[in-house]
Parts: C-alpha cells; structure tokens; sequence
C-alpha cells in the first residue's frame, strides 16, 4: 500500500514576502530616515562635502512631521540640523522641478542664517548656513555643464573666484541622476546616489559595502514593513501627484488664457492701423497726442471712432463720439 502524502498543518503559513521598499527620494520617507538617526545625517553631510571638514551632527531641529505638512502641497520637507560647532544645515530631496527653484532655495538658506539671531544679539553670533539639496532631475542643463553634477554656491567675487567673502552661506547641490551616470564622486557619496537611484535593484544593494548606506537600508526595510509608515508615504505621494496635476492644469489654463488675450490684441492693432489710415485720408497727418490715444483705446472705442470718421468734419468731433 502506498506511503500516504505528507498533508501540511493548517496552522502553519509559509513566510509572508517582505513588503516593497519603500522610495527613500519621497521627501517623508527621506527625513523619517534621517531625523532620528543623526550619525545617519552626519555621514550624508559628510560625504556630500568630503572637502571640508568632517561634522557631527548635535541635534535634528525639526524631526516631527505634522499631517498638514504630510498632506501640503507645493512644500518641501526638510531636515534642520546643528552640528556640535554651530553650524545650521538645511537638507532636502527635491523629486520635481518648478521654475522658481532659485529664489525658494535662495530664500529658506537666508532664514536659515537670519534665523538665529534673537533681540538684541550682535552678529558674531551668526553660524553659518549651508544647505544640501539633491535633486532627482538636472537642474543644470547647457552643454557645457553637462559633465558636472556636484555643485557649491558659496560669496565669491565674480573676478576672483578664489576670494570669499566668508563662510556665511554655502549651498550646496547634488543633481543625482547626472551623477549617477558620470560617476567619479568620491566613494561614500557614490554609495549614497546608488541607494538614492537603485534602492529597487536588490543585487545592485547588495554590493554596496559602505556601513551607513548599508544601516540606512535597514532602516528603509524596517519602515517598509510598517503599515502606518507605508500609509502615511503614500497620502504623502499622493499630495506631490495632487501638485503635478494642479501645475500642469495652470500651466494649460494659463496657455488657453494667453491664446484668447493674443487674438484680442491682435483685432486691437488690426483695428488701430485701419482707423489711422482712415484718419490720415480724412484730416492728413495726426498729432502725437492723438496717436497716443489710438493706442491706449479698447477695441470697443475703436469700433465706434471708425464708425464716426465718415461723417465727422474734424478730428475732434471724431475722437467726441462715444
């Protein structure tokens, strides 16, 4: 008699697939990654300008996440951070692009120096400011600098690059994606853009053998398989979509709107040479001020002082009739 097949206990489940990752470029899951783990922080400072002297990060000044700032649109969601010699630091990951990139980071870096000062203190008090931007797009896109990807904003005199008024300010950019692809950073900061860019490749991970990079993926696993996490990056996902939309349905209004103004302006020019042709066979050459007049009108205007130059004896009686 055959042996009997073996039947699997009820009771036993195979092992549950971990969850998908989670992607470390949206700006909630990128600060839930680093506001609790400063030495996490600390080495991405550090990489990012490995000319400099190394950091440690003392305290994450703004490590809670509001839901207003979870769900607000055309917001970025930065970490602030001061390192153990006073230094403020401004990071953020930016996914999309605006046209007013410039004077928002322009703007946040200043009260991000301005900030610090309280009545009455004197200005030697001021640390300096510097931000860290990476950019999952490029920012930067005219031939001659497409091979460089890693920028520092800093006050230097435009004759003489090499003279800085001081260490005040310093922005400094990261346009991931160009790096990716050129490649030639500096090692730490080559692990941080494959984590940032290839987070999905599982093979690809794996190879990396930089420490903190290695601790923020668990970090990233850990967060994935919580279910209030992965909610939460989602309402967050689904606020930057929310913005997209609502850009490029400005942006097509604003396109139609431009359309129907340019028709307009058309008619009204059209109808300004017609009337000073008309003018110019009645009553000769027009004065300036009358010229002036033909341009400021609306077309309604125009109609009617067309309507009137055939049977008014004179330019004033013309330019009378409402």
């Amino acid at each position: 008699m055959p042996a009997a097949t073996p039947q699997a206990s009820p009771h036993l489940r195979p092992p549950a697939s971990p969850a998908p990752l989670l992607d470390p470029k949206n700006d909630f899951v990128f600060k839930k990654l680093f506001a609790n783990a400063p030495e996490l922080l600390a080495a991405l400072i550090n990489d990012v300008r490995s000319d400099e002297a190394p950091v440690q990060v003392v305290q994450v000044l703004n490590p809670h996440i509001t839901p207003a700032e979870l769900t607000g649109k055309f917001i970025v969601l930065d970490l602030l951070a001061r390192d153990d010699a006073g230094s403020h630091f401004n990071i953020e990951m930016q996914v999309r692009r605006f046209n007013t990139y410039s004077p928002r980071s322009t703007y946040y870096l200043a009260n991000t120096l301005t900030g610090q000062l309280k009545g009455g203190q004197d200005y030697d008090q001021l640390k300096p400011a510097i931000g860290i931007h990476l950019l999952d797009f490029d920012l930067f896109e005219e031939p001659a600098q497409q091979q460089q990807a890693v920028w520092c904003f800093e006050m230097r005199d435009r004759w003489q690059p090499a003279v800085r008024l001081g260490r005040e300010l310093q922005l400094n950019i990261i346009e991931m994606r160009k790096a990716d692809r050129l490649g030639g950073v500096q090692p730490g900061l080559a692990a941080w853009l494959t984590f940032f860019e290839h987070w999905q490749e599982e093979t690809t991970m794996t190879q990396i053998a930089y420490a903190p990079v290695q601790q923020a993926l668990e970090r990233l696993k850990d967060f994935s398989a919580d279910e209030e996490t992965r909610i939460q990056a989602f309402v967050r996902e689904r606020a930057l979509r929310d913005e997209i939309s609502e850009r490029r349905s400005e942006r097509a209004k604003g396109k139609i709107e431009g359309k129907i103004e340019g028709e307009v302006e058309g008619r009204q020019k059209e109808a300004v040479n017609i009337l000073q042709r008309l003018l110019r066979r009645r009553f000769g050459d027009l004065p300036e001020a009358s010229l002036a007049r033909l341009q400021a009108a609306s077309l309604e205007q125009l109609e009617q002082w067309t309507d009137a130059v055939l049977d008014a004896p004179s330019l004033s009686v013309v330019f009378a009739s409402h």
